[in-house]
């Protein structure tokens, strides 16, 4: 005689978990998003406590930027006549 093996796990969901009124859900309906990454960029705490939020951090950036362009040599040929 074989003995009967219980493969059936013991059900650990709580009973108002009705899985069977759940309708209309979507598979993969944030996949492109979650696709499509992020620029989350983490700072250390010194430099954080030196902007109160994320524009203060892009302005800071954007002058930054300003600054190094105008630091950049010339590449445009000048003619001497």
């Amino acid at each position: 005689m074989k003995k009967e093996v219980e493969n059936e796990k013991e059900d650990e969901l709580r009973p108002e978990y009705d899985f069977a009124q759940m309708k209309g859900g979507v598979r993969g309906k944030y996949v492109e998003r979650y696709r499509s990454g992020t620029n989350l960029v983490l700072l250390d705490s010194d430099v954080a406590q030196a902007f109160p939020n994320d524009e203060a951090v892009n302005e800071a950036l954007r002058l930054l930027m300003q600054v190094a362009q105008r630091q950049q040599p010339n590449t445009a040929v000048q003619r001497t006549e």
